[in-house]
């Protein structure tokens, strides 16, 4: 009886301790259903098409190769590396001394949106050398974190980087450059939904971070915004816009209801005397007018009076 005593005993203290593995599967569910999201985000915006080269420094970010020859990211290292990224952002006590650059088109509006909303300072377009360096140029700026587009098009200010000690974050196609970047962010970088959808993960998780979102207060911003946008395409949707609003909106039913009350309406009827204060006109409306004036002259007619001209007129 002691030993049948003492087995449900045991049974009950094991099964009163808690499990520590399933504590820590409860506390990272949440974690793991939003990388998941995050990750078929990318995926739709093909974050995970890279090139048919491959960087032998970026090799370790390629999950396979395609039979066209189109290497696959793996997007698990991508948002890895996005939450880094993000902690380092978080770290810098001020956001203005986060840079984020980009001289390609597809990259300026995201840019732009990714320093709206997370306080850093955007520099879209072309880069001006020595804005790092020369102190005495007007656009002299000293960044503590630089965030870049595309190492390759952005060549000079990450040469700049290597002169002022300067952190230098990139996104980074398969076959990009990885000299003086000190966090890769693997991921297709020459798309411009691939390139907008990467920024807004990257706004979003430096807002998690700071305690601006949470769960209980989502962020209400779409990602659509960070995509970039035509100007031809908008200037011929606003065209396009106009015309429409121009153009006369004709109904089913107002061409017949006019028709027949224009049929209905006889402009022969004999209007009676006095309608509208004017006395009714005498005479038949049928025959020519009587001639006046110089046709009555000449007999009616100007061709009967010019007959009778004297000579030589």
């Amino acid at each position: 009886h002691i030993i049948n005593l003492g087995r449900p005993l045991c049974d009950a203290r094991r099964s009163r301790r808690p499990r520590p593995y399933a504590t820590e599967r409860r506390n990272m569910s949440p974690m793991l259903s939003q990388k998941e999201a995050d990750i078929q985000m990318m995926l739709a915006a093909g974050c995970h098409l890279g090139t048919k080269n491959v960087d032998f420094q970026m090799e370790r970010y390629v999950w396979k190769r395609r039979a066209d020859g189109i290497h696959i990211i793996n997007l698990g290292r991508t948002w890895d590396k996005l939450m880094l990224a993000a902690r380092i952002i978080v770290a810098t006590e001020n956001p203005q001394d986060v840079v984020c650059q980009s001289a390609r088109p597809y990259g300026q509006r995201a840019v732009l949106k990714f320093a709206q909303y997370t306080g850093a300072k955007a520099i879209a377009g072309r880069h001006t050398p020595g804005t790092f360096t020369n102190q005495k140029d007007a656009l002299f700026a000293e960044p503590r974190v630089l965030i870049l587009t595309d190492p390759r098009t952005d060549a000079q200010p990450i040469s700049e980087t290597a002169y002022v000690n300067l952190p230098t974050i990139a996104f980074c196609d398969t076959d990009s450059p990885l000299k003086h970047v000190d966090i890769a962010i693997p991921a297709n970088n020459k798309a411009k939904h691939s390139i907008g959808c990467l920024y807004y993960l990257l706004a979003r998780m430096v807002l998690q971070m700071r305690g601006t979102i949470s769960p209980a207060n989502p962020w209400d911003v779409m990602v659509d915004l960070f995509f970039y946008r035509d100007p031809e395409e908008l200037e011929q949707k606003e065209e396009e816009a106009a015309a429409a609003a121009a153009a006369p909106v004709e109904s089913a039913g107002y061409n017949a209801v006019a028709d027949a009350a224009y049929g209905a309406e006889s402009w022969d009827e004999q209007v009676p005397a006095g309608a509208g204060g004017f006395p009714a006109a005498a005479g038949n409306w049928s025959e020519a007018p009587a001639p006046t004036g110089w046709d009555a002259q000449q007999g009616g007619d100007f061709g009967s009076g010019f007959g009778a001209m004297p000579q030589g007129y």
